[in-house]
């Protein structure tokens, strides 16, 4: 039995092999890099194992912040499970949803885009976090409690591309022709400048990451709520799983109900899938490869018209993953 008290929920999206909309499939921000090529958005809810419990569909063109509500609601109705904590990334973050959780006593833990926060806000993270590896800070906020760590590998990594990001400004403020929409550029009707305010704005949150959450510090502290957070590599897990070994995409139905059938097929294979890696300690792939090795020669005695069926001799770790799976042979 899974323990419900933690869950992690993102979404991804699956291109068709097609030019042409209807109600479900719709052209969108697409994860796949198919933005000219309809789509369905595929929301899915996994347990801290990485098993996944609950999936649903939205049109191509929906706002991945707008997903959560609906399937966390549906889950907490089918299941009767009256309190956990979801992980979720930034792009689920607004006030809405949030509130809209606590109204049903679900907990969240969720990526804070640290750039949009206020100037107050951010003098605020400026002034009190130690730039130290590992160092927290937990600030009181309208969405809960903003916590945020430093990291050195991170502030290497957010400078070099902000210098970058800051080269690439100065290049096109010097070619007038050549002007685009550009981070760190400015343009008004009368001059194109470097924008010294998002500079200095962004070399204050050089290397530090930050997440929202409800929990009291007493139940979770900085390093559990980031750790937490840091686990939502499991869902990625499963979209990879889903997407590659189990073929989900391309989709080259066109109907609506083959559609949902063909995401249940993928659902279902997904659960198998999991329950096999959790099980056994391997992972699909190796699994699927040790069997493949097991096959069977049918050889035919022309003189008697009899048909014998000869097996080729179980490896050990195919033998360990009958025993595991508790299977016959």
């Amino acid at each position: 039995a899974f323990n419900f008290d933690l869950l992690f929920y993102d979404v991804t999206t699956l291109y068709f092999e097609t030019f042409t909309e209807d109600d479900l499939r719709k052209n969108g921000f697409s994860k796949d890099n198919k933005s000219q090529q309809p789509q369905i958005l595929v929301a899915l809810l996994v347990t801290k194992e990485g098993f996944p419990i609950a999936y649903s569909i939205f049109p191509g063109n929906v706002f991945e912040g707008h997903t959560i509500l609906p399937v966390v609601n549906d889950f907490t109705k089918k299941h009767a499970v009256k309190e956990f904590t979801v992980v979720a990334d930034a792009a689920m973050i607004s006030t809405t949803n949030m509130q809209e959780l606590l109204r049903n006593n679900i907990n969240y833990i969720v990526g804070a885009r640290l750039g949009n926060l206020s100037g107050n806000q951010i003098n605020q993270i400026d002034k009190s976090m130690v730039r130290e590896d590992g160092k927290t800070i937990r600030i009181k906020t309208d969405h809960g409690y903003l916590i945020c760590d430093y990291s050195r590998v991170r502030y290497r990594k957010d400078k070099y591309e902000m210098e970058k990001q800051i080269e690439k400004a100065r290049s096109i403020i010097g070619s007038p022709s050549k002007i685009k929409k550009t981070k760190f550029v400015k343009i008004s009707s009368k001059e194109v400048v470097l924008n010294h305010a998002l500079i200095e704005k962004s070399q204050k949150l050089l290397g530090i990451k930050g997440y929202y959450t409800n929990l009291e510090e007493t139940i979770a502290n900085n390093q559990t709520v980031i750790g937490r957070y840091h686990e939502l590599y499991r869902i990625e897990q499963a979209f990879r799983i889903s997407k590659h070994d189990l073929h989900t995409r391309p989709i080259f139905h066109f109907k609506e109900e083959p559609i949902q059938l063909h995401i249940l097929i993928c659902f279902m294979a997904l659960t198998v899938s999991k329950h096999i890696e959790l099980t056994t300690g391997d992972s699909i792939r190796k699994f699927l490869t040790e069997c493949r090795k097991v096959t069977d020669a049918r050889m035919l005695n022309k003189i008697t018209n009899k048909e014998a069926r000869i097996r080729t001799v179980y490896s050990d770790t195919v033998k360990k993953y009958i025993k595991l799976l508790n299977l016959s042979h």
